[in-house]
């Protein structure tokens, strides 16, 4: 609390003061007590101390019509969130690369919820970020809108907010990256949901309405812990990356947003020669995808996103060369690397983020192509299916395709960027087999007639395993590439390179947007 006697610059030395969490030691131990980090510490671990500037740091509640502003400048320091523009990977890029606007919802706060200073707040940085072509981190945290602020005698509704449509409005203009821990509700959920990317802890329960809004809507008593658990978000796809804890979550978002930074100078590389050998000496046999994408990328800088969604493919970010990139790669241990609905979800949505953020994408092809069937069809496989196709044509970076074996039907094409021609490269190991639809199926459907005129089921069989036989040898990958329908055939070992060098030619600046 200042007096009025004080100076000019002791009143602010006092005001300051209130902010940091040295004088804000309930709170802090309130927050550690159950296993969390004030909105200080997590600005902090983040930035390392870089700052730029902090915004709107002596704002308060809009409450000063019922509570003492003594009272507001010590229990609502900030209106309950910091926002900053500090610099993220400080030191392993450009310092105009590393420059980001970080919003971090304090909790300690009237529970994190949005009050009208506090949206002005992100208002007036989300403007900075758009102007200034920023990346933006957000902790989440809250219980969504406030309804106690009484000072605002021109609101009825409190709707004529701007804070939603400008958050949304910069998917494709800058990255934004989402970390929650804790209860994020109604409002909050909305601007974690509507990032580009979503980390959340162990410890999160999302939900578009907190256990008092859905109570009053008449749908039940619930506990908080009930809404929105994580695990829940992990199966449907709505949180990308699951993190321990802050301390892991705050760590996750520093790479993530990496790959946005531009190319690294630093890398190291497994060695290639096991490549040769990394797939089943049997065509039909599983293996895991994620031991090939590991020794082709620079060590240490794989990221896989949505693991427990669409385990039909895998998505995530690495570099090979420095460079860095989005991956989708089959996954035949799950369904064979047929593409269901989910994955198809999982691959489309990673087209649009690579898109968004200016990355190349790479794809690691091993389909019999897009699942089928009546439940297929049942989860709205024709619309899901054919956005993927969609993404592929509006996507503008550079893509890469490498056929490890079977490259089937549409959802080989769709994990191309819609078509064999559409990559800057199509290349195929020597294992690829080629067709446009799985080699059993094209033989049973094609052949129908000769094979139900065969005299016995041995004559059948044998005549089966001819026709699938010389079906695999026109559906080789040195046959295809005769054809000119893959650009060329080349050994595993050269993998990590040939794609280094097609992107390195491809004149990628790091830059996001138009």
């Amino acid at each position: 609390m200042t007096n009025n006697s004080d100076s000019p610059h002791e009143q602010f030395v006092s005001r300051r003061a209130l902010l940091e969490d040295e004088h804000r030691v309930d709170s802090v131990l309130k927050r550690h007590a159950r296993g969390g980090r004030t909105a200080r510490e997590n600005l902090l671990d983040l930035t390392n101390g870089k700052i730029d500037v902090e915004y709107g740091d002596f704002a308060v509640a809009a409450q000063r019509s019922r509570r003492p502003l003594s009272e507001l400048h010590t229990e609502t320091p900030g209106d309950g969130v910091l926002t900053v523009i500090g610099h993220v990977n400080d030191g392993s890029y450009l310092p105009d690369k590393t420059r980001t606007a970080i919003i971090v919802n304090d909790y300690s706060v009237l529970a994190g919820t949005q009050g009208f200073f506090h949206h002005k707040k992100i208002d007036r940085l989300l403007g900075l970020a758009a102007k200034r072509r920023l990346p933006i981190i957000m902790y989440t945290e809250g219980g969504g809108g406030r309804p106690g602020d009484t000072d605002v005698l021109i609101a009825m509704g409190g709707l004529n907010v701007p804070t939603f449509h400008r958050w949304a409005s910069l998917a494709g203009q800058v990255p934004r990256v989402a970390i929650n821990h804790g209860y994020c509700f109604a409002g909050n959920a909305a601007l974690f949901g509507a990032a580009d990317l979503r980390i959340a802890t162990r410890d999160s329960w999302i939900g578009m309405a907190g256990p008092a809004m859905i109570e009053g809507g008449g749908l039940g008593h619930y506990q908080a812990t009930e809404v929105g658990p994580v695990n829940v978000h992990l199966r449907n796809g709505v949180v990308d990356l699951l993190a321990e804890d802050e301390q892991h979550a705050t760590a996750l978002a520093k790479l993530v947003l990496s790959y946005t930074q531009g190319q690294s100078a630093c890398w190291e590389a497994e060695d290639q020669r096991p490549l040769r050998d990394a797939l089943p000496s049997h065509r039909r046999l599983a293996y895991d995808v994620r031991s090939i994408i590991n020794t082709l990328v620079d060590k240490h800088s794989l990221l896989e996103i949505r693991a427990d969604f669409g385990k039909a493919l895998f998505a995530g970010f690495a570099r090979i060369a420095g460079i860095p990139m989005a991956i989708l790669a089959s996954d035949c241990r799950h369904l064979g690397g047929a593409i269901d609905v989910e994955a198809a979800r999982k691959a489309t949505d990673l087209y649009r983020l690579a898109g968004r953020w200016n990355l190349p994408l790479v794809s690691f092809i091993d389909t019999p192509g897009f699942m089928v069937g009546p439940s297929s069809e049942e989860a709205g496989a024709p619309g899901v299916m054919s956005e993927l196709f969609i993404a592929g044509s509006t996507f503008t970076p550079p893509i890469v395709s490498i056929f490890l074996r079977r490259g089937y039907g549409l959802g080989a094409m769709a994990m191309a960027g819609g078509s064999f021609e559409v990559p800057v490269l199509a290349a195929s190991w020597p294992e690829g087999e080629f067709g446009a639809m799985g080699l059993e199926g094209a033989v049973k459907l094609g052949y129908k007639q000769e094979l139900e005129a065969a005299v016995d089921d041995k004559q059948r069989e044998q005549l089966y395993n001819t026709l699938l036989e010389d079906m695999y040898e026109r559906g080789k990958a040195l046959e295809t590439a005769s054809f000119l329908e893959i650009d060329t055939v080349i050994d595993p070992v050269n993998t990590r390179q040939l794609i280094a060098s097609t992107l390195a030619s491809s004149h990628l600046d790091g830059r996001i947007g138009p």
